[in-house]
C-alpha cells in the first residue's frame, strides 16, 4: 500500500520515488518469519494483494470523482454565484478505506420513498467550498488557474496510480508464469 511521503520533495516524481521504495521496505518487514504450511503462506501473500489493489482501487474511484468536481468548476467558471468546491483527498481517501460512508443522507418524509446520499456524491459532506483570492463582481469563486493546477496534478496522481497497479499485475503475473 502506497501513501504520499511528506518528505521534504513534492511532486510526483518524489511519490512515485517513495511508494516503491515503501513497497520493498514493506515487503521485508511484513513477511511472517515462520509460517507453517504452504497454504497459510498462500493465503497471506493473496490477503496483502488483495489490500493492496483494493487500495488502488479506491484511491482511483476518488481521484476520478475529483477530476469531475474540479471539471465542475472550470466549467461554471463563468456562473455568477457559483461557489468552487474542491475535497481533501488524504481525508477522503481514509475515511473511505476505514468503510465510514460519507455523512450526508437525503431525509425520507415517506416509507415509500427510495433511500439514497444528496446528490449521489461519493465525498458527501467532506465537498467544501473555496475562498477565493480575490473577489469577483459576480460572486464566482472559480480562480482558473487555481483550478487548471489542481486539474492536472489530480490527473497526474491518477495516471501514477494506474501505473502502480498496472506493475502490480505485471509482477503477478511474472510471479504466476514463473
Amino acid at each position: 500500500m502506497c501513501l504520499p511521503s511528506r518528505g521534504e520533495e513534492s511532486g510526483i516524481e518524489a511519490e512515485i520515488r517513495a511508494c516503491s521504495a515503501d513497497k520493498r521496505n514493506f515487503a521485508r518487514r511484513s513477511m511472517p518469519s515462520k509460517l507453517s504450511g504452504k497454504g497459510k503462506q498462500e493465503g497471506w501473500m493473496i490477503n496483502k494483494l488483495d489490500e493492496t489493489l483494493r487500495f488502488q482501487q479506491t484511491a482511483l474511484n476518488l481521484r476520478a470523482a475529483r477530476q469531475e468536481l474540479l471539471a465542475s468548476n472550470i466549467a461554471n467558471a463563468d456562473t455568477p454565484n457559483y461557489k468552487a468546491r474542491d475535497v481533501d483527498f488524504a481525508s477522503a481517501l481514509q475515511n473511505a478505506l476505514a468503510g465510514s460512508p460519507p455523512k450526508l443522507a437525503v431525509a425520507q418524509t415517506s416509507s415509500a420513498h427510495l433511500e439514497g446520499n444528496a446528490g449521489g456524491s461519493v465525498f458527501g459532506s467532506q465537498v467544501m467550498y473555496r475562498r477565493p483570492l480575490q473577489p469577483s463582481a459576480d460572486g464566482n469563486t472559480v480562480d482558473m488557474d487555481v483550478e487548471r493546477a489542481q486539474f492536472a496534478d489530480n490527473a497526474l496522481r491518477y495516471e501514477a496510480s494506474v501505473k502502480f497497479i498496472s506493475e502490480d499485475i505485471k509482477e503477478i503475473m511474472q510471479a504466476i508464469q514463473g
